[in-house]
C-alpha cells in the first residue's frame, strides 16, 4: 500500500469485496502496491496482518460517513466544556479585560485549526488511528508509548469531566428533593456520599453509550451533546445581561494589570489555549480517518475552532463579567451561575444541560483515542469497546477531584501535559511532512516482519526516541519546577521545535524527494482484519 506519485486521472475501482475509498482525489495506479488485502489489480497483500498489530477497529475505516457537519458538532462536543468555561473565564479573572482575552483565544485556535488540518490530512488518507498512524515513526511496537501517554492523559480528563458533570447532578437532586441533603455530608476520599452517588451515576450512563460504537458516538454528537449547550448558553448570558441592565464592561478586569503584564497574560492565554486541545492535535487522526474527503475536515475544523470556540469563549467571558455586576463577584463555575439565580426550572434544565455538555466532551476528547490506545497495546485482545472500559474504570481510580481544584491547578496541568505532547506532536508531523512527504506504507503498519518499513530496531525507532526524551524532559521541567512559572506555559512550544529540529536531523537520511503527496490511501485491511478475541 506504498503511495506513488499520481498516475491516472481516475480511481483504480476496488472488488466487490472492498470498501469503496473516498473519491475527493484520484487513487494510486494499478500495480503500485495500494490494494485492499483481498487482493487488486496491483496484486496480492504484501503482508498478512499480524494479530499483534491489528484488528478490525484498528484496520483502515471501511466508512467514512463523518461529514463536515459532523466534524463541526465534534468541536461543538469538546469546547461546550464546564473546564473549558472555567479556563476563559479564569483568563478574565487573573486580569485580562474582556476583549484581550478574545483576541488571544482567537490566535490560539487559529493555531489549533492550522495544526489540525496538517493532523487531519495523515489520517484522511491513511484511514487508520493515531497510535496506529504513530508507528510510521515510533515503530510497530514502539507507537506504544505516546499512545500510553496519551491514554494517561485522557484517563485523567475522563474522570475530571465526569466528576464535574456529577457536581451538576448533585444540584439538580438536591433541587428536585430537598431531603438528600442529609447525604451531602460525610463520605470518604474527598467525596460525600451523595457526591459518590452522582459521580457513580454519570460513570455508569457514560459506559452504557460508549459501548454503541464510533457511529453511535457520531450520530448522538450530531444531534444532542454540540447544539444543546449554545441554548443554555445564549439563555444564561441574556438573563444576566438583563439583570445587570445591560453594564458589562468589555475593557475592565477584574484586577489592574501594567501594559507589560497583559501582554505576558495575553500570550499566556495564546498558548495555554493551544495546550488545552492538543491532546486532540496529537490524536486528531481517529476523527479525520472516517471522513469522506479532504473538504470534510477542513471546513469542520474551520467552523468548529476559530467560528464556535471563539463564540463560546465570548459567552463564557461576558457571563463572567456580568456576575461581577449581577453577584459582585466574578464567578467562573457555571454550575454556580446557576444555582446562584435560585430558581427551579433553570437549575433543572442547566443541569440537565451541561450534564449532556460533559458527556459529549468526554465522549470525543477523552473516550475515542484511549480506546484505541488501549487496544493498540493488545488488539488480540482489546477492541475499542473494551478499551474503552478500561478508560471508565481507571478514571474511578485518579480521584479527578483532587486534580481538579483551582483556576491556577488547571493552567500548570495543562502545561505539564503540553511538555509532553509537543514533542509527540513534532515527531508525527515532521515525519510525515518532511521526512516521508506523504509517502505511507500502510500494509507494513500491521506487520511485525523484520523487513517491515517500521520495524526499525526490534519494533521501535531509535531517532523518535532521542528526540522525544531530552525534549519532554527539558519541557517538563519548565513547566513543573516553581523557578521556571513565567514560562511554564510555553514548555510546549519548546518541547515541539526541539524534538521537531533533533528528529529532523537524525531522519534527514531517509528522506523522501518529490512533492508532498495527496492522494489517497484505500482502506486496505477493512476486510482482513481480525476480530480481538475474548480474554482468557
Amino acid at each position: 500500500m506504498t503511495t506513488s506519485p499520481t498516475g491516472p486521472t481516475g480511481p483504480t475501482p476496488p472488488p466487490s469485496s472492498a470498501p469503496t475509498a473516498p473519491t475527493d482525489s484520484p487513487s494510486a495506479p494499478a500495480g503500485t502496491g495500494t490494494g485492499t488485502a483481498t487482493g487488486t489489480p496491483g496484486g496480492a497483500p504484501r503482508y498478512v496482518p499480524d494479530p499483534r498489530l491489528c484488528n478490525s477497529d484498528l484496520a483502515p475505516a471501511a466508512e467514512r460517513k463523518w461529514g463536515a457537519y459532523s466534524i463541526f458538532a465534534l468541536w461543538m462536543s469538546d469546547t461546550h466544556a464546564i473546564s473549558n468555561y472555567a479556563f476563559a473565564a479564569s483568563l478574565f479573572v487573573l486580569g485580562l479585560p474582556p476583549w484581550e482575552v478574545f483576541l488571544s483565544l482567537l490566535a490560539g485556535v487559529c493555531i489549533l485549526q492550522w495544526l489540525m488540518n496538517r493532523m487531519g490530512h495523515a489520517g484522511h488518507r491513511t484511514g487508520v488511528p493515531f497510535p496506529v498512524l504513530a508507528r510510521a515513526s515510533w515503530g510497530v511496537y514502539g507507537a506504544n508509548i505516546p499512545a500510553m501517554l496519551r491514554a494517561i492523559m485522557a484517563v485523567a480528563w475522563y474522570g475530571i469531566q465526569t466528576w464535574l458533570a456529577s457536581k451538576a447532578l448533585v444540584l439538580l437532586a438536591l433541587q428536585i428533593s430537598p431531603g438528600l441533603e442529609s447525604l451531602d455530608t460525610g463520605g470518604f476520599l474527598g467525596q460525600t456520599r451523595l457526591g459518590w452517588i452522582s459521580f457513580l451515576v454519570m460513570w455508569g450512563a457514560q459506559a452504557v453509550l460508549l459501548t454503541r460504537g464510533m457511529e453511535f458516538i457520531r450520530k448522538v454528537q450530531d444531534i444532542a451533546t454540540g447544539p444543546v449547550v449554545w441554548i443554555v448558553m445564549l439563555v444564561l448570558a441574556a438573563w444576566l445581561l438583563v439583570e445587570a441592565g445591560g453594564d458589562i464592561s468589555l475593557t475592565k478586569s477584574v484586577t489592574g494589570l501594567s501594559t507589560g503584564e497583559q501582554f505576558h497574560e495575553s500570550a499566556i492565554a495564546v498558548s495555554l489555549t493551544v495546550t488545552t486541545f492538543l491532546t486532540l492535535v496529537l490524536n486528531y487522526a481517529d476523527f479525520a480517518r472516517f471522513t469522506p474527503d479532504h473538504r470534510a475536515y477542513r471546513r469542520g475544523n474551520l467552523w468548529g475552532l476559530p467560528v464556535n470556540f471563539t463564540a463560546f469563549a465570548v459567552a463564557a467571558v461576558l457571563m463572567t463579567a456580568g456576575t461581577v455586576s449581577v453577584f459582585g463577584e466574578a464567578i467562573s463555575d457555571p454550575v454556580e451561575v446557576i444555582h446562584r439565580i435560585d430558581n427551579p426550572w433553570v437549575t433543572v434544565i442547566g443541569a440537565i444541560s451541561f450534564m449532556i455538555a460533559t458527556i459529549g466532551i468526554n465522549v470525543v476528547a477523552n473516550f475515542v483515542s484511549p480506546a484505541y490506545d488501549f487496544a493498540n497495546l493488545l488488539p488480540k485482545y482489546l477492541d475499542f469497546k473494551r478499551g474503552g472500559m478500561v478508560t471508565a474504570l481507571l478514571a474511578i481510580v485518579v480521584l479527578p477531584w483532587k486534580l481538579y481544584s483551582t483556576p491556577v491547578i488547571i493552567q500548570y496541568f495543562l502545561g505539564g501535559l503540553g511538555a509532553f505532547l509537543g514533542p509527540m506532536v513534532a515527531v508525527l508531523l515532521v515525519d510525515y511532512y518532511l521526512i516521508r512527504r506523504g509517502r505511507i506504507d500502510v500494509e507494513a503498519l500491521f506487520t511485525a516482519e523484520e523487513s517491515g518499513a517500521y520495524h526499525f530496531r526490534r519494533g521501535v525507532n531509535p531517532d523518535a526516541m532521542i528526540a522525544f526524551v531530552p525534549s519532554a524532559a527539558v519541557s517538563a521541567v519548565l513547566a513543573l519546577v516553581p523557578a521556571f512559572s513565567a514560562v511554564a506555559p510555553f514548555a510546549w512550544v519548546f518541547g515541539l521545535l526541539t524534538a521537531g529540529g533533533i528528529y529532523y536531523v537524525r531522519s534527514r537520511a531517509r528522506r523522501e524527494e518529490g512533492p508532498l503527496e495527496d492522494e489517497l490511501i484505500p482502506a486496505g485491511y477493512a476486510a482482513a482484519a481480525p476480530e480481538a478475541e475474548s480474554v482468557p
